[in-house]
């Protein structure tokens, strides 16, 4: 359910495309999986998507980036592929402090992305990392604005606003969801959660206007919801997204 984040941004910025949302219930969560296991899961969902006529899919998963965008890039040549960034670069370049936390999965702080882009513009800069650990399945079980939530949420950010960060990456796109708990739990620091979800919606605004494929502005557009999961979970996926808005 976390990629509803990074759909509900793009919904925001094309008013008029139709948008088809795969939300992979049956393996959820990705985050600890070994990362030939994870390229195979987002290969058979792009596969999904491009079989019901997308022309453009944004891989609305950290961990899926991390582990599978190359691959995916490679494979599917010819369509535009959106990953997620993870938003290091816009936390550094705006510290005070000069001390970043990033929240993430242990899969995505495992990748060559995120170190990468931490080693690029954190040179100077602290950055504290720590794994999300029962963040996707508070969202998941629609737990996130409970007492259990503001601890888990609470434990996590602990050692970084210790040490001072005043930004806080959400690295997984689960984790908007948790904001209210991340808020609650951080009262009386100085911080901001960074999300990258509007980056990422920008992006897909640059592509479809790059490749002449942005749908006309009177087009009135249809949202479908996909799942390799039950029909109960693609119900409550049509439910989370309309909570979301």
């Amino acid at each position: 359910m976390g990629g509803l984040t990074v759909w509900r941004e793009v919904r925001r910025a094309l008013p008029a495309e139709s948008l088809v949302y795969l939300g992979d219930g049956k393996y959820c969560p990705y985050g600890s999986r070994p990362q030939a296991e994870v390229e195979r899961l987002a290969d058979a969902a792009v596969a999904r998507l491009v079989g019901l006529g997308c022309k453009l899919v944004v891989v609305a998963c950290n961990t899926a980036t991390a582990a599978a965008i190359d691959f995916l890039r490679r494979k599917y040549a010819d369509l535009p592929i959106v990953g997620m960034e993870p938003a290091v670069k816009p936390a550094c370049l705006t510290t005070r402090s000069r001390v970043v936390g990033v929240l993430a999965t242990e899969r995505s702080l495992e990748g060559e992305l995120f170190r990468r882009t931490a080693a690029r513009y954190g040179h100077d800069i602290e950055v504290v990392a720590a794994a999300g650990r029962g963040f996707v399945e508070l969202v998941e079980e629609n737990r996130e604005q409970s007492p259990e939530a503001v601890a888990c949420v609470g434990e996590a950010i602990r050692g970084m606003l210790a040490r001072g960060a005043d930004r806080i990456v959400l690295g997984c796109t689960h984790y908007p969801f948790l904001l209210d708990a991340l808020r609650r739990a951080a009262e009386g620091h100085a911080v901001e959660f960074v999300d990258p979800s509007p980056a990422v919606a920008r992006r897909v605004v640059e592509l479809l206007d790059r490749y002449g494929l942005r749908a006309a502005a009177d087009r009135t557009p249809v949202y479908r919801f996909e799942t390799f999961a039950d029909e109960a979970y693609r119900l409550r996926l049509e439910r989370k997204a309309a909570s979301c808005l």
